[in-house]
């Protein structure tokens, strides 16, 4: 039995591998392995030596790749450079167009070359991201934004803009007429006697909302002018009034008190044939051309010539007939806090001069003889 057992790894070349032929594989050493390479011995004839192969030489970047890389990075630079200084016009110019194909065309060259072509991939990618009409539209944009309309002014340009009156607006008006601080002043008192005057008829309470607005206007020269804009803070009832007949009793008291004050009669905004307007147009802004229908009412009065507006909405939600209207409101109240319908009231003026800049106007306005 034990004889059987070890027959079993001692036995002969049955499944075994073939031998080598005589003189070993062509082509073929075997290393100095073991304790022939520990004495340095060579090794033995026929032995089968494995090496590896040599290392695959690495291939750099070529100078094309770089050079389009850097002019995309230069060109980029530029165009970027001269958005910030204002330069729009010149970005559309002839000079940078050229500039652009020749930096393109070096692009192209790269793509064709096999050590260039990542860079150049990456150059075309930066291009196609900032180039002249990119970069041209965001200076653009900046230039709305800033009022600042061509990178290189004339000093006959630069001098208009710091004209402090208004084109086409009587230089002497804003001096004759009151001042802003005599408007706000006027507009405080009319809209309390308003609402005092609300309140004893129709027992309404009111919110504030908003705060004083003050800006200066355009002088239609591309600057700003000396003279601003007003716009007082909000007062609405916390009642609403969705009646018809409400609402129109509500305007005949208002137009009482505007009356004592001196100004004009209430004028309806929201009626049918004013100003021209379409009925399409008083469906789109009060939401039906019949003001049975309406979700909201806007009158208006003035101090004319002098410059104080009074306006008087009615926000019926009542009468939203697509929700949208309700929508607004619900983020005007989320904004300001105010009621989301009711009686409102708010003033305007334009073009009116703080009584501190006065001198400073008169003075500036010897500069500009004719304007």
């Amino acid at each position: 039995m034990v004889e059987q057992q070890r027959s079993r790894y001692t036995g002969g070349a049955e499944g075994a591998p073939p031998l080598p032929p005589p003189g070993g594989y062509h082509g073929a050493r075997r290393t100095s392995t073991g304790l022939d390479a520990a004495a340095g011995l060579a090794p033995a004839s026929g032995d089968v030596v494995y090496t590896a192969a040599p290392p695959a030489e690495k291939k750099g970047v070529n100078a094309l790749g770089l050079v389009a890389i850097t002019a995309t990075g230069l060109f980029v630079l530029v165009m970027l450079l001269m958005m910030g200084a204002g330069g729009t016009d010149a970005l559309y110019g002839a000079s940078m167009i050229v500039v652009q194909f020749v930096v393109l065309g070096v692009i192209v060259a790269a793509l064709f070359t096999v050590r260039g072509r990542t860079l150049g991939v990456i150059a075309l990618a930066v291009t196609l991201v900032f180039n002249v009409a990119t970069v041209g539209a965001m200076g653009a944009l900046r230039s709305a934004a800033t009022h600042a309309y061509g990178g290189t002014k004339s000093d006959k340009q630069k001098h208009e803009e710091a004209y402090p009156g208004i084109k086409g607006v009587p230089e002497r008006q804003a001096l004759d007429n009151p001042s802003l601080e005599d408007v706000q002043a006027q507009g405080d008192q009319v809209m309390a006697e308003v609402r005092d005057r609300l309140t004893q008829q129709f027992g309404f309470t009111w919110v504030q909302t908003g705060k004083v607005d003050v800006s200066p206007e355009r002088n239609g020269y591309g600057g700003e002018s000396m003279l601003q804009k007003y716009t007082s803070t909000v007062w609405t009832t916390e009642q609403p009034v969705q009646d018809t007949r409400r609402k129109r009793d509500v305007m005949r008291v208002v137009n009482q008190v505007l009356a004592e004050n001196g100004m004009s009669d209430l004028y309806a905004l929201n009626e049918p044939g004013v100003m021209g307007i379409s009925n399409d147009m008083l469906t789109k802004l009060y939401g039906s051309d019949d003001p049975e229908r309406q979700h909201t009412w806007e009158y208006y009065s003035d101090t004319y010539p002098d410059p104080l507006r009074f306006y008087t909405y009615v926000y019926d939600l009542s009468k939203d007939q697509t929700g949208d209207f309700r929508t607004q409101r619900e983020a005007f109240k989320q904004q300001s806090g105010e009621p989301l319908e009711g009686v409102q009231l708010v003033v305007f003026a334009r073009q009116v001069l703080q009584e501190k800049d006065r001198a400073a106007y008169e003075q500036k306005l010897k500069d500009y003889p004719g304007f």
